[in-house]
């Protein structure tokens, strides 16, 4: 009967260390700390140009981090769908990226919408569920919304 009790507290042993470290692995796949920000908007002859700032407070940098975004007009109707590539990401930076938004005047912007993420890789390899790890914010009049 001893037997019997030190053979389940062994498995129950081994289920916690697998439970952590599964943990562990899964906490690792996503990104920890990437903010994304509409920091501001500036009219380019007919078109408007984007100012976008991401904080990466991940220990990982990212190769690659390519947003799905919707842009609505000022007046809720969809404008234009379109991928936007903010990588490559170092580690433990802030980097500011410029997107040319061609004969879309600024004035017309409501909001944009990260729609998913369609690719994110670090050094090591693909990312999973990256949205989940990113936080918008925007200080222009626009806002930006996932």
């Amino acid at each position: 009967m001893n037997r019997h009790i030190r053979a389940r507290g062994f498995n129950l042993g081994i289920t916690a260390f697998a439970c952590l470290t599964l943990g562990t692995v899964a906490a690792v796949a996503e990104p920890k700390a990437l903010t994304v920000e509409l920091n501001k908007l500036d009219t380019q002859g007919t078109g408007c140009r984007a100012y976008v700032v991401v904080q990466n407070d991940d220990d990982a940098s990212y190769k690659t981090f390519k947003l799905d975004l919707v842009l609505f007009q000022s007046d809720g109707i969809i404008g234009r769908r379109f991928a936007m590539d903010l990588g490559p990401l170092k580690a433990k930076k802030r980097t500011v990226k410029l997107f040319d938004l061609d004969n879309i005047p600024c004035d017309n912007i409501g909001s944009f919408l990260i729609n998913d993420v369609v690719e994110c890789a670090s050094e090591t390899g693909p990312v999973e569920n990256c949205l989940a790890g990113v936080t918008v914010k925007s200080l222009a009049k626009a806002q930006l919304q996932k």
